[in-house]
């Protein structure tokens, strides 16, 4: 409290006691015990209310230790049990959490992950994935610009996210306490099939099969490939202790269309712990149509290549880039591309136009907008000879295919003429365009339908640097890839509109996340928000039925079948009001990536602890570890001192005081005649 604060404090008490004074003892013509009440309550009342307008605030200086973070992270996940580590990881756990020592020097928290991490006490060691990198990136966000230690009790098998190694901090040391069996057995596995998802039908497509072989013995593998009862390939593979992994390259042919389940085994005479990763199945969808599309172009330019590459993720989907001027005819394609066209592109648009393809016009600096104005007319270009950048602004209202914000509005600018662009029918539009944050009201990706023929407009160019910047943020060029995917697949179909749409795969891996989304229209085809979506799940062979909701989210419906066991499913999606239904299928493969493991990755987490100046420990060592902990003086508590103000009085109370002050004065000057 300040000094002035303590004067206007003695200034209220004696202006207070005057006033009080003069009203019942100056002015008063006789003396009574009542003038002393009433001179009480009056000196109440008017030193409260100084009081109040005063408010003296009191500082209050307390000291807290702060203890160093220890937070102890439990490997969650199945490869704990099929390790038979489940018990050692408790029994470790419990002697950490309940060490005194421990806890007197650090603040420890516990932590369980698998595929996601949070804050835990209890494990069930059920998780389907296992994510260490989740570790580092959680901690980072938990305990920012702090330096602790991390007691993580874990086989170091990760089945999913970025390598561990390289993403803790190096200033934060890292303590694997490693568990299950590090002895070394023989082991055969399948490690990893690469085949693409769709092939031809009467074609042959390749798939590459990785084995890893884990023993001391030199040995012949039987390798084969399978589908039902019929024997696609078998090979003898060789591995000894210098030659422990193997790749094998192999053409299978697509007689059949549809989805087709394939198995890959590997065996030998040779006893193993686990036979469960000998075999590994992966299913291929053979498809009897390909789309052929057109980029047609009369400049070079990296957007082509990087259009070109997008699209080509699909396996159904091929890519020819041609002149305008030497192209021969239109007959083989099924979508145009027309990149920055000219008046060369003249006999392209007549042809298009009489056979009826979609095309995907794309505009940029050099297109000519007066030969472009001649030959659609969904939009008129009043465009200058200035350059200029545009922005894309995302519209969660378009409903023309399901399709989510992947950061357009973080993207870099595309550059086209600077001009107006109106449109003269009716057009869908996707993305709009910025400059400098100032909203054009005008398209930058649109699509329209007229006379049965559909057509999208990108108008700038430097897509490239999309595709390139969704990398950068996501680490993977798909969610690019999709959406351009998505854009030739609007255009490469025909067929009417639908007032349901279900997007699905046809098959999953176990474990994998499994989501299907839906779109419903009304009758004017926009989206429809309040409708109600059920989907129905039937088990092929068991015949079982489960029901769930499908729940709204920005431009669709969506519903999480994590969970299921692996198998044939049919399905149904129905829409409640209108009894609209969508029918199909998909199938989970038999796969349980938490099995594949023999032995903890020793390896790995010694990487790990090397790289953060830490040390590994094995069960055994636990009280070593704890003691390592208790002697690295670097983790000391630190005394903060916490000055905290609070007022003297709380008004509420004050004012209430002052209330009853003020009525008991009155009462009592009333019970005595005094008024």
């Amino acid at each position: 409290m300040t000094t002035n604060t303590i004067l206007l404090l003695l200034l209220s008490i004696g202006i207070a006691s005057g006033l009080s004074f003069y009203q019942y003892f100056y002015k008063a013509n006789y003396q009574s015990k009542v003038n002393r009440y009433l001179a009480i309550l009056r000196f109440i009342s008017i030193f409260s209310i100084l009081l109040l307008l005063i408010n003296p605030i009191v500082s209050r200086k307390t000291f807290e230790i702060i203890k160093t973070p220890l937070p102890i992270v439990v490997d969650n996940s199945a490869s704990i049990i099929d390790l038979k580590a489940n018990v050692s990881s408790l029994t470790l756990y419990k002697t950490l959490v309940s060490n005194a020592a421990l806890q007197e020097k650090f603040d420890m928290q516990s932590y369980k992950f698998d595929s996601e991490f949070e804050s835990a006490t209890q494990f069930d060691f059920k998780g389907v994935q296992t994510n260490l990198d989740q570790i580092a990136r959680s901690l980072k966000s938990i305990y920012k610009n702090a330096t602790f230690p991390t007691v993580i009790i874990t086989d170091g098998n990760q089945t999913s996210g970025n390598d561990y190694v390289y993403s803790f901090e190096t200033n934060n040391k890292v303590y694997p306490l490693i568990v299950g069996d590090t002895t070394t057995f023989l082991d055969l596995k399948v490690n990893q099939i690469q085949a693409n998802k769709y092939a031809f039908h009467k074609n042959k497509f390749p798939v590459e099969v990785f084995l890893q072989y884990a023993g001391n013995k030199t040995l012949n593998a039987n390798f084969s490939i399978a589908q039902g009862n019929s024997v696609l390939n078998t090979q003898t593979i060789s591995f000894s202790p210098s030659k422990k992994s193997a790749i094998v390259n192999v053409l299978l042919p697509a007689d059949r269309v549809g989805l087709q389940l394939f198995k890959v085994s590997i065996s030998s005479r040779e006893s193993e712990k686990n036979k469960y990763n000998n075999t590994k199945s992966f299913a291929v969808e053979v498809i009897d149509q390909k789309t052929n599309i057109a980029i047609i172009t009369n400049i070079n330019h990296p957007d082509i290549g990087a259009l070109k590459r997008a699209i080509e993720t699909n396996a159904q989907r091929k890519v020819t880039i041609v002149n305008p001027k030497e192209i021969k005819s239109l007959a083989d394609y099924n979508v145009l591309i027309l990149y920055q066209p000219t008046p060369e592109f003249k006999q392209v648009f007549e042809t298009s136009k009489s056979a009826g393809i979609n095309m995907f016009i794309i505009t940029g600096t050099n297109t000519d907008f007066n030969f472009l104005n001649q030959q659609q007319n969904s939009f008129v270009f009043r465009m200058s000879a200035q350059k200029e950048d545009y922005l894309a602004s995302f519209k969660p209202e378009f409903n023309l295919f399901a399709l989510e914000d992947i950061g357009f509005e973080q993207f870099p600018p595309l550059q086209n003429a600077f001009g107006t662009i109106s449109t003269n029918a009716n057009i869908s539009i996707l993305l709009s365009s910025k400059i400098r944050n100032i909203d054009t009201k005008s398209p930058l990706l649109a699509f329209s339908e007229t006379e049965g023929r559909r057509s999208a407009f990108l108008l700038g160019e430097n897509s490239w640097k999309w595709r390139l910047q969704s990398h950068v943020d996501n680490k993977s060029y798909a969610k690019f890839d999709i959406f351009i995917d998505k854009i030739i697949q609007y255009l490469a179909s025909n067929n009417a509109k639908k007032s349901l749409v279900v997007t699905h795969e046809n098959f999953y891996n176990s474990g994998d996340a499994l989501e299907i989304s839906a779109q419903f229209f009304n009758k004017n085809y926009e989206f429809d928000e309040k409708a109600r979506l059920m989907i129905a799940v039937t088990n092929k062979n068991t015949k079982q039925t489960k029901k769930y909701d499908l729940l709204k989210t920005n431009n669709a419906f969506k519903v999480n079948l994590d969970g299921l066991s692996a198998g044939q499913y049919n399905f149904s999606v129905k829409e409640l009001n209108s009894n609209t239904v969508y029918n199909g299928y998909f199938e989970i493969l038999d796969f349980d990536i938490e099995k594949q493991f023999v032995n903890p990755d020793l390896a790995k987490l010694t990487q790990l602890a090397t790289q953060t100046q830490g040390q590994l420990f094995f069960p055994s060592q636990a009280d070593a570890l704890i003691k390592t902990l208790l002697a690295n003086d670097s983790y000391k508590a630190i005394q903060k001192a916490v000055v905290k103000k609070t007022p003297l009085i709380d008004s509420i109370w004050l004012l209430l005081l002052i209330a009853v002050a003020l009525a008991s004065e009155w009462f009592i000057r009333k019970y005595n005649g005094m008024l």
